[in-house]
């Protein structure tokens, strides 16, 4: 594995000695530096210190880890590969979204999800281990969105206004979500088996990654979103 010592770096130098690198990665130092591994494949890289905005923007296939909190934006648009991140991240993660996974130990900030979507067989995964600010799942379109609550129990799971025009995909939150409002397009229901198996493989490997025990996880309560209308506007343009 290459080092790469980002100190100096801004982010385009330090963009331009990952390419140059090849191969597996280890950045250390990292402060800040936007658009790291941007639209980058075939490539390992682990992350010491905090990157900046964007991180993994438009990323195809690379696995990113990043041992420390990250910023705002990760995953922006990516379209396939995995970023595993060891704290907490900003707002807007995995915004539009088309692939790929993005693995969180702690919380989120405001529009997680916003925009996620599918095509054919890729499947955009986002998974938060603690809690979500508000606005989860704004437009969601495709893909699902796990959040698991695992810390900071005095709040709640997930923020004000959750899939807020949301016309595809699933949500799965953990417990029963009695003390959440939903929009009315959407339907909150108890997953069922089937519901958890959709999501198993998932959980399992997000346990593997932060040394979660997956069973007991998967036999918690979960609560299942999905919308009612692939066009919850339509009411407001169309008259009949």
């Amino acid at each position: 594995m290459t080092t790469i010592d980002t100190k100096n770096l801004d982010y385009k130098s330090l963009n331009e000695s990952l390419r140059k690198a090849g191969g597996d990665c280890k950045l250390i130092d990292c402060c800040g530096q936007r658009f790291i591994a941007a639209g980058m494949s075939d490539k390992n890289i682990v992350i010491e210190g905090i990157p900046g905005n964007a991180l993994g923007a438009y990323l195809d296939g690379a696995d990113i880890t990043v041992n420390a909190n990250a910023q705002d934006a990760v995953g922006d648009t990516m379209n396939d590969g995995i970023i595993v991140i060891h704290g907490n991240i900003g707002d807007a993660a995995g915004y539009a979204m088309r692939g790929g996974k993005i693995y969180v130990k702690g919380n989120a900030g405001y529009r997680a999800g916003i925009h996620m979507k599918e095509y054919g067989e890729k499947v955009p995964v986002l998974i938060i281990g603690g809690k979500a600010g508000s606005f989860l799942g704004e437009y969601q379109a495709g893909g699902v969105i796990v959040v698991l609550g695992l810390c900071d129990n005095d709040k709640k799971i997930v923020g004000n206004f959750p899939c807020t025009g949301m016309h595809g995909g699933k949500m799965f939150l953990r417990g029963d979500c009695s003390d959440i409002e939903f929009p009315s397009q959407v339907t909150v229901r108890e997953a069922e088996k089937e519901d958890m198996e959709e999501i198993s493989g998932y959980i399992s490997e997000y346990c593997e990654k932060f040394g979660y025990d997956k069973d007991e996880i998967l036999n918690s309560q979960f609560s299942v979103i999905t919308p009612d209308s692939k066009n919850p506007y339509k009411q407001m343009y169309v008259l009949n």
